[in-house]
């Protein structure tokens, strides 16, 4: 009888264990979800002035009778979209400020209200679709750079602002009907570089205690009681551009430093950067973090967006979750709890594999603008730019003709599940918004090289799109792509990278089973060694302030060694390696302790 019991309940669990795998595959398989993939594939502006580049930077995001409406740093307008992942642009009437950096808003009354950088009225509108504003405030009095509004649920109005190396992020409160300042301003949030390793404002936090940090980009939001103020530092030009987090009771502070920081932070993988940004909530409850990202070749400001979920642990800690974070996620239709919610298991199949290419550009100089001072930058230009996961590099061909294409071996046949093509706009000269700015092109794929099928014909598109992104309906077995240009608006055919997602057959490697983690001597530093895993593609390090939190994130390709220098000196920490490659991740198997200094 007792046997029998136990056969019974293994069998029974034995099929609960493979309905629930089924069930979890099937919600991940491309025909039941949607997905995106970072950068945010807006139709970013070329702006009027200097050398011909693209900006997007500094978002707000708001949920607006349950549609979303996106205001961003020098766009010619605003954007609005029904599920996060399509957008629409919006050109206003002239009361509304275009030409501007960090607009910001806020929702009274049902009633939208926006300020931006160094903008002395205040605008409204009830119909964001119209696009039509009126001024709310003439004289705006509280005049900064980086504003931002936060309605607080019991009808008070605060303001924060601050963009500077020198002076700290300030607060204010208004009056919510005539936002003129109820209160004298208070300090809230200034560098502590010496202290913070973040804050080095260098690509990767190098220590470089000779230069101040910028502190920008507050935004403000407030959960189970508690006030959670964000900024930017230590730059937007570079990859460790991030946004950190302060914690208080009350919405004009004493704020304390949260133990978990930066909250978002992504100084590797393909897009780079996630400072400046805005935390909101979708119509389902989620909480996510749209931020900057650096690109800044042909400028500074030359900046994308990405999105990521943010979370709040049992402990009420906020964290952006950026593990993978230029790979595909699952826009969801209901509550999550976890980033394991949202991934699909799509790794990419694309890295630094044989490209051959039509023609190429030879070596250039692309014209660099550092604040109006004009100068040529040396732009390495290879086939192998193509799939290198890194935005700032490209290949170029010699023409923008429709003769010019590449081909891809992955090197055996894959699921492929979805495809990302980022123009470069090599040689462009766009000033502006203009209906003719769209590229056209084709995609075939092929499981052997010689019966080819088209994939993605987008030989008629109208869209800008210049990260476009592609979920395939159903997934196709496919080693070989043909990328064919069909038209492009200026310039020359140019991809920073072609990325292919999807599954392959290889095993996933072992776990990375041993590895030393040493403290310098400043002790914002941590180098981390370990040896190399068979199979893997790269490694994705898992860091945080207990070991129960290992909330940030770190992927390198082709390393084995790293030094991170954006530790707070006065905290512990805990790291720990996950593998990859195309076959999937392998969390670490160990879990290593650096003490506190």
């Amino acid at each position: 009888m007792v046997k029998d019991i136990k056969t019974f309940i293994a069998v029974g669990l034995s099929f609960l264990m493979a309905n629930c795998a089924q069930q979890k595959q099937k919600l991940f398989d491309s025909a039941n979800v949607q997905t995106i993939c970072n950068p945010v594939n807006l139709s970013y502006m070329f702006q009027p002035q200097g050398p011909s580049y693209r900006e997007g930077a500094d978002p707000t995001v708001i949920l607006y009778h349950d549609e979303y409406y996106a205001f961003v740093s020098h766009s010619g307008g605003y954007f609005h979209s029904t599920d996060l992942i399509h957008w629409d642009l919006i050109v206003p009437n002239e009361n509304f400020p275009v030409g501007v950096f960090a607009p910001s808003t806020v929702i009274i009354n049902d009633t939208i209200y926006l300020v931006a950088s160094q903008v002395r009225q205040v605008v409204k509108t009830a119909d964001p679709k119209s696009g039509k504003w009126e001024i709310a405030n003439p004289d705006f009095k509280v005049i900064y750079s980086d504003p931002a509004f936060w309605l607080d649920d019991d009808g008070r109005l605060y303001y924060y602002g601050g963009c500077s190396n020198t002076r700290p992020i300030m607060g204010y409160e208004l009056d919510p009907k005539t936002f003129e300042p109820l209160s004298e301003g208070v300090s809230l949030v200034i560098a502590h570089k010496d202290q913070l390793g973040w804050e080095e404002k260098t690509d990767y936090n190098t220590p470089n205690l000779k230069i101040n940090p910028h502190i920008e980009g507050a935004w403000m939001n407030k959960y189970a009681g508690k006030y959670y103020l964000q900024y930017a530092n230590p730059g937007t030009e570079l990859k460790s551009y991030n946004d950190a987090v302060y914690v208080s009771d009350k919405p004009l502070g004493p704020f304390t430093l949260a133990q978990h920081n930066p909250f978002s932070y992504k100084p590797e993988g393909f897009a780079c950067g996630a400072g400046h940004g805005s935390t909101f909530q979708d119509k389902y409850g989620n909480y996510w973090h749209i931020v900057t990202v650096t690109i800044s070749i042909r400028h500074p400001f030359e900046r994308r967006l990405s999105l990521f979920p943010v979370f709040f642990d049992k402990d009420n800690e906020m964290y952006a979750y950026t593990g993978f974070g230029d790979y595909p996620f699952i826009v969801p239709g209901k509550k999550i709890n976890a980033p394991e919610d949202i991934f699909p298991g799509w790794m990419l199949l694309s890295y630094k594999k044989k490209v051959e290419v039509s023609s190429t550009l030879p070596e250039y100089k692309t014209p660099f603008d550092l604040y109006g001072d004009i100068w040529d930058r040396t732009q390495n230009n290879e086939a192998t730019n193509i799939n290198d996961e890194e935005i700032r590099t490209w290949w170029s061909a010699a023409t923008g003709k429709a003769n010019e294409w590449f081909t891809m071996d992955l090197g055996n046949v894959s699921d492929v599940y979805a495809l990302q093509i980022n123009f470069a706009d090599e040689s462009a000269q766009r000033f502006g918004r203009s209906d003719d700015i769209y590229y056209q092109y084709t995609i075939e794929s092929s499981p052997d090289g010689e019966d080819w099928r088209m994939l993605v014909d987008k030989s008629q598109n109208r869209i800008d799109a210049p990260h476009d992104y592609i979920q395939l309906q159903q997934p196709v077995k496919a080693q070989y792509f043909r990328v064919k240009n069909v038209y492009v608006h200026s310039g020359n055919f140019s991809v920073s990278d072609f990325r292919v997602f999807g599954k392959s057959d290889i095993e996933t490697p072992q776990a990375v089973s041993s590895f030393t983690a040493e403290r310098d001597a400043d002790h914002r530093t941590v180098k981390l060694t370990w040896k190399p895993v068979d199979g893997a593609t790269g490694y994705n390090i898992r860091y945080g302030s207990r070991k129960d939190k290992l909330y940030l994130n770190y992927m390198v390709y082709d390393k084995t060694e790293l030094s991170i220098h954006s530790l707070n000196t006065e905290q512990a920490y805990f790291f720990t390696i996950d593998a990859f490659n195309e076959g999937g991740i392998t969390k670490g198997s160990k879990c290593v302790e650096i003490g506190k200094p």
